[in-house]
């Protein structure tokens, strides 16, 4: 499985990492840490590169990721979609047209539970499932949602990224260029 021919979503930190990713074949990415006054411009580049990027609304400096923060967004930038811990936020973000991933911290049992209760008030398209290293909560996430699963946080190795994509992942978020590069 994978998100449309992708086992990899490069997680893009900074405009250098982005232009490593246009050196690359992967049309679908991440923008993390970006800077409000950066988000149009870097959103009207990536469409002029062809790329489908998401957008992680909790980590822009400068906006508070709540409904209008979802809204003006997707009026503003008009991201591929975005991601966010925020059910509310996503919510808004689907009435806009954008797709929308519920970033899931999964760090024990109430968690895992609390997790699956707001994915089913939101009803988001993807979860990005953390830290992406624990198969097991990968399937469990995939088979109690039925949604695709992203595993970010904490890959680090070829073997990490196979063993997340055979538990149900359909994508794996990273920064790590090394990664990037063994899978185009």
């Amino acid at each position: 499985m994978s998100f449309h021919g992708q086992k990899i979503l490069p997680a893009v930190r900074t405009m250098k990492d982005f232009d490593k990713m246009l050196e690359t074949p992967f049309e679908y990415g991440v923008f993390l840490d970006l800077h409000i006054g950066m988000v149009k411009s870097v959103f009207e580049y990536a469409h002029q590169q062809k790329k489908k990027m998401f957008l992680h609304l909790d980590l822009i400096h400068g906006l508070t990721s709540d409904e209008p923060a979802a809204e003006f967004i997707a009026q503003y930038a008009k991201p591929y979609g975005v991601i966010s811990t925020k059910g509310n936020a996503l919510v808004k973000a689907k009435q806009k047209g954008l797709l929308a991933t519920q970033r899931a911290f999964v760090i024990d049992s109430s968690a895992l539970e609390r997790s699956i209760k707001l994915i089913e008030r939101t009803d988001p398209d993807f979860i990005e499932v953390l830290p992406g290293v624990v198969p097991k909560v990968i399937n469990t996430l995939h088979e109690r949602t039925g949604k695709p699963i992203f595993a970010g946080g904490l890959i680090e190795t070829q073997e990490e990224v196979e063993a997340a994509l055979e538990a149900g992942a359909c994508a794996i978020t990273t920064s790590n260029r090394e990664l990037w590069k063994l899978y185009y």
